[in-house]
């Protein structure tokens, strides 16, 4: 009986350095690996914004949080598992590459856009003096309007710049925001 899923080699996966990259948490390294697991399990090519978005909401609190709890974030989940069929059939036929960020040709198994979001992310928590974590990643992924992450966003009815306002406002402690307490929407 063959497998439902075939196997492949690290080469064939696109295992990448990014998931042993220093400058990445221990958590976002987790993150990579499911936005990894479910291209391959969706038979897309590479990963993209969105594979990155749908992982952190399943694995990673501190971005889950910034979306709240209730009604946005279950329709958000909803769209994300939607992708593999619907508007995400014709996903995989092309590769996610909004032009609008430099290429960066060495990650392989990323789309162009997801690998420019790594950077940025790893960027942006240098700044902050740690490693990447996954809101971070969530701020670079809302960032480019070409983004499938933000595509699903907008169909969720959720505004990327919101989340990318939120995002900025995040003081560096689980759950907290710079105008104190838990974040709410």
């Amino acid at each position: 009986m063959q497998p439902r899923i075939p196997r492949q080699s690290a080469l064939e996966h696109g295992i990448h350095r990014s998931e042993n990259d220093a400058r990445l948490s221990d958590e976002l390294a987790s993150v990579i690996g499911g936005a990894r697991r479910r291209a391959v399990r969706d038979g897309d090519r590479q990963i993209d914004t969105a594979h990155l978005l749908h992982s952190l909401l399943e694995s990673d609190p501190e971005a889950r949080a910034v979306f709240g709890d209730g009604p946005r974030i279950a329709r958000l989940l909803g769209y994300l598992v939607q992708r593999s069929i619907g508007y995400g059939l014709r996903w995989q036929s092309g590769v996610e590459d909004s032009g609008a960020v430099p290429v960066v040709t060495e990650s392989a198994g990323f789309s162009p856009l997801a690998a420019a979001s790594m950077e940025y992310a790893c960027e942006r928590a240098a700044r902050r003096g740690g490693p990447a974590r996954g809101i971070d990643l969530l701020a670079a992924i809302v960032v480019d309007s070409q983004a499938r992450a933000v595509e699903v966003l907008g169909r969720a009815g959720i505004d990327p710049h919101e989340v990318l306002a939120r995002l900025d406002g995040w003081s560096g402690g689980p759950g907290e925001w710079a105008g104190g307490g838990e974040a709410t929407h």
